[in-house]
């Protein structure tokens, strides 16, 4: 069956649009999956800003993955929890769309984002911009039914060296023939950036695993910072990712991590961990 709006989309409704300023949307996690990363939680808040800003350039154009000046991993989600997004425009024209927005699940916040940049690029060249109208028109009257989302297969991501406690490094081997290339997107196949992200926090808490914690408690991945995508990532790519421990205390652990495509920066970001009770 075709993946599209199904295999990588997390806006099962537009609840409320305020064209240029605000939109709301929710999203039903299908209880049928194993897990729902905070990483793809992040990718719904993004997305239904990203609905929000197609609309108001009459889809000539879309927002991909750019810049964000923090992502809060404030709680973790469910199956089966509904999702309730929401994201304030800060500005949208054809160059760049700026802005913030939020998840909560059962009235709890999952995630935040603050001061979020998504550059636009010609919308024909990525999908039919017929076909994204008519589902906004939908999203924004009857909403789709939930639970076609089958799961995303884990990228293989495998630890190479480092130095214990101080660094780590992995190689993350991007698939090729998976489900949400068709989703993401139909006619040039771009791997998405809250993936890399996913990666990127893996590949953090295997540095965090070596830095010793203090006793009954563990370190948890709680914010990240200075995000940024600088290219897009085709299918059957190699990334080499780095992380490194930047600061340290009893209750804070800083590590920052760039991923390069043969030596190539790609992206990089600052993850901050908390020591919280191992519960």
């Amino acid at each position: 069956m075709d993946g599209h709006f199904r295999a990588f989309s997390f806006v099962d409704r537009i609840t409320q649009l305020n064209p240029g300023v605000n939109v709301r949307g929710q999203y039903t996690i299908p209880s049928g999956v194993e897990q729902f990363s905070n990483s793809l939680v992040a990718e719904a808040v993004g997305q239904l800003a990203a609905w929000a800003a197609m609309a108001e350039v009459d889809f000539s154009h879309r927002p991909v993955a750019g810049i964000a000046g923090a992502i809060e991993l404030l709680s973790d989600v469910r199956p089966g929890q509904v999702l309730q997004l929401a994201a304030e425009l800060e500005s949208v024209d054809t160059d760049a769309v700026g802005y913030c927005g939020t998840a909560c699940a059962d009235g709890v916040p999952v995630v935040r984002l603050l001061n979020c940049l998504g550059p636009m690029v010609p919308l024909d060249e990525f999908d039919d911009p017929q076909c994204l109208r008519d589902r906004f028109a939908l999203l924004s009257t009857t909403g789709t039914t939930p639970g076609a989302f089958k799961g995303v297969p884990t990228p293989a991501l495998e630890r190479r060296n480092g130095q214990p406690g101080d660094s780590a490094c992995a190689t993350l081997q991007v698939p090729v023939n998976v489900p949400f290339f068709t989703d993401h997107f139909p006619r040039r196949p771009v791997f998405p950036g809250t993936l890399l992200m996913h990666a990127n926090l893996q590949t953090a808490a295997m540095l965090a695993g070596e830095v010793p914690c203090s006793d009954g408690k563990i370190w948890r991945a709680r914010a990240l910072s200075d995000v940024k995508l600088r290219a897009f990532i085709s299918p059957a790519e190699t990334l080499d990712l780095e992380a490194k421990r930047t600061a340290h205390s009893e209750d804070s652990l800083n590590v920052k991590v760039e991923s390069r495509i043969r030596q190539r920066l790609i992206s990089s970001v600052e993850i901050r961990f908390a020591a919280e009770d191992n519960g």
